[in-house]
């Protein structure tokens, strides 16, 4: 059985978005701090990680959301590791309403363990492994999936350039992790802006497009002011929800950084409730040309 540990955090009004909810970015960041203070209750805090001269750093996370949180609830972070293997390990994550135990979202994260000095992968000691499960994992964890295969990109593509700033840099000197959320939302707002559809004209005719799960592969680290180039693409569509794909690049090698799947659904402000993804919005993205933006 392996060790479980809860974190507690209070909702703050600057960690909310324009919509009034938790901003999806802001998940990643409360996982990262669970398990860091998950590892910590075991004996490996970040001292003794850094006197061992070795790190985790995440490969690929998936978050999916089931219910807004807004400013001022108390989500208790429950996180448990699922397996080991050779130089990985899957962390699971359960999100829930302290006031009614409702739960909110759940999410994992696989984490690659690396020598500090070198940033290549090493085989997980066992002893660190007896200290995450010390009665080592009965339950088998969902198997891995492969990050789902994208189809080629369409006419229809667009591109946001960006610069990576001081702001977006981790203690590892890489874009953390919960900066990429960022870009890709980001991306995907500008999308909207650029065929007609920013906040203010979606608000008047009542609805929303919200994050229904997040799926991001990371490939390469991003550095400080590097240049990178953000594409987004729709993959897949429904009456009520839409797949969008992103790639993030940096051009001066071509190098894949990060590649992630997000399933938007459609809401309506009054109820909350879902709704068919709204006819206008549909037609305004039916013509869709070669588009690049510039950030």
């Amino acid at each position: 059985m392996p060790a479980t540990h809860i974190a507690t955090f209070k909702v703050r009004h600057y960690e909310c978005d324009a919509q009034g909810h938790l901003n999806n970015a802001n998940y990643a960041r409360y996982m990262e701090e669970a398990a860091f203070e998950a590892s910590a209750a075991v004996g490996y805090d970040k001292a003794r990680y850094d006197a061992m001269g070795f790190l985790w750093l995440a490969y690929e996370t998936g978050i999916e959301y089931l219910h807004p949180v807004v400013y001022g609830d108390t989500l208790e972070v429950k996180t448990w590791v699922g397996d080991f293997r050779r130089v990985r390990s899957r962390r699971f994550y359960e999100f829930r309403k302290a006031s009614d135990d409702t739960l909110v979202a759940t999410a994992n994260t696989d984490w690659v363990y690396l020598e500090a000095a070198t940033e290549r992968p090493t085989i997980v000691p066992p002893e660190l492994i007896h200290a995450f499960a010390p009665e080592g994992i009965t339950e088998p964890a969902p198997p891995r999936g492969k990050f789902p295969t994208p189809p080629p990109q369409p006419a229809g593509t667009f591109t946001l350039r960006r610069r990576v700033e001081w702001r977006d840099i981790d203690t590892a000197g890489h874009v953390n992790n919960a900066v990429y959320f960022n870009y890709i939302e980001d991306c995907g707002m500008q999308v909207a802006n650029h065929f007609g559809w920013p906040l203010a004209r979606s608000r008047e005719a009542g609805w929303a497009a919200v994050a229904r799960e997040h799926h991001i592969e990371y490939k390469h680290p991003a550095l400080l002011d590097d240049e990178l180039t953000i594409s987004t693409w729709v993959a897949a569509a429904t009456r009520a929800s839409a797949d969008r794909f992103y790639r993030i690049t940096r051009p001066r090698d071509n190098l894949l950084l990060a590649q992630a799947r997000t399933r938007w659904v459609w809401v309506d402000l009054q109820t909350g409730r879902p709704i068919r993804i709204p006819p206008d919005f549909l037609s305004d993205f039916a013509n869709i040309a070669q588009t690049d933006a510039a950030d």
